[in-house]
């Protein structure tokens, strides 16, 4: 066996058995999770709290003219009895501050702060949060519909444990009337709530969710609020709070409802601003792996780093396997397809669609009609993966030659077809 032929089979077996390997550990950790979660009531009936805190609904809008006012009524509909909501208009160059007066002039309990110029969701969430005498912050888009019981979920994680600095909630999909926007309310399911409960099981979360979180403000003063040149400022904030020894929860009962890409080029650049976010936080935390103090941190780093490596490699031997399917005489050797080894690739296909069941079964408990969507899972694989990969590929070195200290200012995103969910 040559070099090149013992390379190529221990990546290859390395890109396929660490996916497997990863969903495995998802689902044992998600399963320990869910024994513990399905002892409390349905999200639809919260316990009452032994008190409650002033809460301030941080809505930062950039042209947000089409969905403010949904977003804005819904965040004051909530079930909870000392709150406020304040939208943060980001310099916008629609008509958002308009809508928004207006709102402020209808409603006692919101409140509007005009930023002169478009600063970032991270300049717009620190703006919110000096302007309000609330310790507890929940951070929602402005295009994100929160369930009236949220407050009261999420608050109870802070009453409970002094160290907690941030809750983060439960994403749903609403823009469901395309394939895309059908396999997304899956992935929501499938791949982000199972991956947020096993991580909670073993120690620490990758990141919040920034469309749903709830904040300590005496925490996020201390590390210094939201980083103005990170792209995915949730990932960010989520590393910043557990390195100064803060504790992040997940809570899936704390409900809101999302706008999604359903086109392939809005799907794509959300995913390479993710990527490019996850590389940027990789460089920038990569010094935990040389601090034991911090060894509870090193998991996710080991994952986050494997992930870009897992990427790269499937680009190297996919680009190897073609080359030998269109240059005659196998110019290098003749090596098996990186997609289907050994025939194998039927585990994968099997382990994907039990991640999907399993997945289905515990999110139900929040949507009932989940199930509907399980068909349309068949094409997560074809779809998100071509794309995850290559927007991970694409984002390393585009992270490499940004410029430090570049403020990340925000661009209207590929928001789906509207419907009713």
């Amino acid at each position: 066996m040559t070099a090149l032929e013992h390379f190529w089979k221990s990546a290859l077996a390395f890109v396929f058995y660490y996916p497997l390997f990863m969903s495995y550990l998802w689902m044992i950790g998600a399963i320990i999770f869910y024994l513990k979660e399905k002892k409390e009531p349905p999200y639809t009936q919260p316990k009452p709290l032994a008190e409650y805190p002033k809460v301030a609904v941080l809505v930062p809008c950039f042209n947000e003219s089409d969905n403010a006012e949904e977003t804005i009524s819904h965040a004051l509909q909530l079930d909870y009895p000392d709150f406020e909501v304040i939208a943060i208009n980001d310099g916008s160059s629609d008509n958002t501050a308009e809508v928004l007066d207006q709102l402020a002039m209808k409603y006692d309990k919101l409140r509007v702060v005009h930023l002169a110029q478009n600063q970032g969701k991270a300049m717009a969430l620190q703006a919110g949060s000096l302007v309000t005498e609330a310790e507890y912050l929940i951070g929602i888009d402005g295009d994100a519909l929160l369930d009236k019981h949220a407050a009261t979920w999420m608050v109870r994680h802070f009453l409970a444990d002094p160290t907690v600095a941030a809750v983060t909630g439960n994403p749903r999909i609403r823009t469901r009337s395309t394939l895309l926007g059908r396999i997304q309310v899956g992935e929501f399911s499938s791949i982000v709530g199972m991956i947020k409960r096993a991580q909670r099981v073993f120690g620490r979360l990758f990141t919040v969710s920034g469309v749903i979180t709830a904040f300590r403000k005496t925490a996020v003063h201390e590390i210094g609020y939201w980083s103005p040149d990170m792209l995915t400022e949730d990932i960010d904030i989520t590393w910043k709070l557990q390195r100064a020894g803060w504790d992040v929860h997940f809570e899936p009962n704390a409900l809101v409802w999302i706008l999604m890409p359903e086109t392939l080029k809005g799907l794509y650049k959300q995913r390479l601003r993710w990527a490019m976010g996850g590389a940027q936080v990789l460089i920038k935390n990569f010094d935990v792996l040389f601090k034991p103090s911090l060894n509870f941190l090193w998991p996710l780093m080991i994952e986050l780093s494997l992930t870009l490596i897992w990427s790269y490699l499937m680009l190297i031997m996919a680009s190897i396997w073609l080359f030998n399917l269109i240059v005659p005489n196998h110019v290098l050797p003749a090596m098996s397809s990186p997609f289907f080894p050994d025939g194998v690739g039927i585990l994968l296909g099997a382990t994907c669609l039990l991640q999907f069941i399993l997945s289905k079964w515990m999110d139900s408990r929040y949507e009932p009609r989940l199930f509907k969507n399980y068909y349309w899972m068949i094409w997560y694989p074809f779809v998100f993966w071509l794309i995850t990969v290559t927007a991970s590929i694409i984002a390393f070195p585009k992270v490499l030659a940004r410029r430090d200290g570049k403020r990340a200012r925000w661009v209207s995103p590929d928001r789906g077809v509207r419907s009713k969910s």
